[in-house]
């Protein structure tokens, strides 16, 4: 395993970082709802594998994917770095209306107050005293960007979290956040969708992040499973299931994709891997600074994606890759 600096922060994490989202079940991910045991075994493959950073928010599953992390991570806490997100509830408080799924209503709330009961709710539910990592869930405007930093730097002095960072954000987000933080630890880390179907807007961030010195972390990098090889494009999905809901799933792309892992294949051949890890290896080499955050729900998928770091992929290769897909990719990509 790989390990960096989180940003300006003094957490050190690995490159690759688990992804619970899938972990909460519910209709978002209608195939199976996993288990206690099911989220220890893979807490267990994380340190096999020298995973540290795990990533999970309270709406994954409504308080579901936090509850089976904190008892999974039950005496062994300091062995990860846990990050969680605020501003996205379902307590009825005010905020924005986000969305309703599953009998609950969700609001984005990125008010001082909701964000402090944001993490009281989440370290009730993960069974701990601090939160290495905070991300604002859903960048929000209709509240000060200033009274929300100054929110997140106030936790970070009284001991609940170490470190924050922005999702679901624009670069001039994170200017506004450095900005509001200035002279302070500001944020360390912006986490956006990122993947070689959809790679625009990762792209626009990269030169902002290195301007203030932050991590990016990336997530979608295998299309919710629709990189990991033509196989996939067979099955089915509920229509409240992420996974029908973007474009992949559409059978007018499906000859593009199918064209890609044809062209893809002996290079995976050449360096013995799985379409997998030849898409996480692409998507590891577009920035120095990359965190690499993954959704699995099986041990055996933190061993497969940990195989990506032993990847060197030529310039011309990398090239390749992304050319093969050029006229299938997606400018926006919001699920």
């Amino acid at each position: 395993m790989e390990y960096k600096t989180l940003g300006n922060s003094d957490l050190k994490v690995s490159v690759i970082a688990l992804g619970t989202w899938g972990l909460g079940g519910g209709s978002v991910w209608s195939d199976r709802d996993s288990t206690p045991a099911e989220a220890a075994r893979l807490l267990d493959a994380c340190l096999d594998q020298g995973v540290n950073y795990v990533d999970t928010a309270p709406v994954y599953g409504t308080g579901a994917s936090e509850e089976l992390l904190g008892a999974a991570l039950r005496g062994r806490r300091q062995a990860f770095v846990l990050q969680t997100k605020c501003s996205l509830n379902w307590r009825g408080e005010g905020g924005n209306f986000h969305y309703s799924r599953d009998g609950y209503t969700v609001n984005n709330d990125t008010r001082p107050a909701a964000i402090v009961r944001d993490v009281e709710d989440s370290l009730r539910r993960l069974r701990t005293d601090w939160l290495d990592c905070l991300i604002v869930h859903y960048v929000c405007k209709s509240f000060p960007v200033e009274e929300t930093v100054e929110a997140l730097e106030g936790l970070i002095r009284a001991g609940k979290i170490r470190a924050y960072g922005l999702s679901n954000s624009q670069p001039a987000d994170l200017e506004a956040y450095q900005r509001a933080s200035a002279g302070r630890q500001g944020a360390s880390v912006v986490q956006e969708f990122f993947s070689i179907l959809s790679p625009f807007h990762g792209r626009d961030y990269f030169p902002v992040c290195q301007k203030h010195g932050v991590s990016f972390q990336t997530y979608g990098v295998l299309e919710e499973g629709f990189l990991t090889g033509p196989a996939f494009l067979e099955r089915q999905f509920a229509g409240t299931d992420i996974r029908s809901r973007i474009p992949w799933v559409q059978p007018r792309y499906h000859e593009g994709l199918r064209r890609a892992f044809a062209a893809w294949a002996p290079l995976c051949e050449a360096h013995g891997c799985s379409f997998a890890q030849l898409v996480e290896a692409w998507a590891l080499a577009q920035f120095p600074n990359m965190s690499l955050l993954v959704g699995m729900r099986k041990p055996e998928n933190v061993a497969d994606s940990a195989r990506c770091l032993a990847l060197r992929l030529s310039p011309e290769e990398l090239s390749r890759m992304e050319q093969t897909v050029r006229d299938i990719q997606v400018e926006v990509l919001d699920k």
